[in-house]
């Protein structure tokens, strides 16, 4: 049998604190309008003092397995920019935490594009016979890294985690996933960045400025490259797994900013009513935001079994990666 993955189950997590935009114009120099209408975002979840990003991988990681109707994986795939600690890896506290000690786990740094790079490596898994099941988790506690005086990029991140498993399956079974398309140009690395806390700052032959500490990020330039590369991405996926653009139920794209949404199934030719979108309501969550909001939708009911869904993302590196998936008949809680 040629070993294929297929999606078996899919949960998220997000923290308790809501922070609506109402919140951050209270202090930041913006107002609801000026975000709403440059972003789409008008609230996101903060974890609590206390809270870890791997308590929330663990959290969307249990969801997941629930849904597959697993007690445990064979590996666990973490995609994260903010781990709990430069080192060790986060994944291994995670697996920890879900009881697989044992379990192979490790990270992935993508930012953006993290969950399709991890998901990526994840089929890679199931097809060379490492494994028959593996979780893979985004998750992001992005206000950790937000330097609070910064308009820019304060009002756009959330925290929060989504998670699927997937499994080894005949390519014929329902949910396959894949083919995949990645890529890199790592001469943007400065457009979406934090300068500091690495080998190149602490041996560089001088000292970090003022804000280096903090996420950064060139808006009109990303704007721009995150079109342009996903949307040569998701045509290059279409075209390996044979599919048009007509052939499209769902786009599910990294909840970047709306704009880019819209814009970029503008260009694909996809109807605005087939894009996902929850950045209103959760905001731009990194790695966790396909998973987070695929299971969403799952949970409203949105999906069919056989519904054929593009999923593409771009994230700092530069980065990008796209694949497609086939639903499966996932049952819901």
């Amino acid at each position: 049998m040629t070993r294929s993955a297929v999606l078996a189950g899919i949960g998220s997590f997000l923290p308790s604190r809501r922070v609506t935009n109402e919140h951050l114009t209270a202090r930041l120099d913006t107002s609801d309008e000026w975000i709403r209408t440059r972003t789409g975002i008008r609230q996101r979840y903060f974890a609590e003092p206390g809270t870890t990003t791997s308590d929330l991988a663990a959290e969307a990681g249990a969801r997941a397995m629930k849904s597959a109707g697993l007690a445990e994986v064979d590996a666990v795939v973490l995609a994260t920019t903010t781990p709990d600690r430069p080192c060790p890896a986060t994944a291994p506290t995670v697996a920890a935490k879900l009881g697989l000690v044992g379990c192979p786990a490790f990270d992935v740094q993508a930012v953006c594009t993290g969950f399709v790079y991890a998901l990526a490596t994840a089929c890679g898994l199931l097809a060379a016979g490492g494994a028959d099941t593996v979780l893979v988790i985004g998750a992001e506690m992005f206000s950790t890294i937000l330097n609070p005086a910064d308009r820019t990029t304060s009002v756009i991140f959330g925290d929060g985690a989504g998670a699927m498993v997937v499994r080894a399956a005949r390519a014929a079974d329902g949910g396959a996933i894949g083919p995949f398309d990645l890529g890199s140009d790592g001469t943007g690395a400065d457009l979406i960045t934090v300068r500091a806390g690495g080998a190149e700052q602490r041996r560089g032959r001088s000292a970090p400025t003022a804000g280096d500490e903090y996420f950064s990020m060139a808006g009109r330039e990303v704007f721009r490259q995150a079109v342009e590369h996903m949307a040569a991405s998701a045509r290059a996926v279409l075209s390996r797994a044979g599919w048009q653009a007509g052939d499209i139920d769902w786009l599910a794209c990294h909840q970047a900013n709306l704009r880019i949404l819209v814009r970029l199934a503008d260009v694909l030719g996809i109807p605005e009513a087939r894009v996902l979108a929850n950045i209103a309501a959760v905001g731009n969550t990194s790695a966790a935001s396909i998973p987070l909001v695929l299971d969403q939708a799952h949970q409203a009911g949105r999906f069919q079994a056989g519904d054929r869904l593009l999923l593409s993302a771009f994230g700092g590196g530069l980065t990008w990666g796209s694949t497609v998936l086939t639903w499966p008949d996932l049952t819901r809680p």
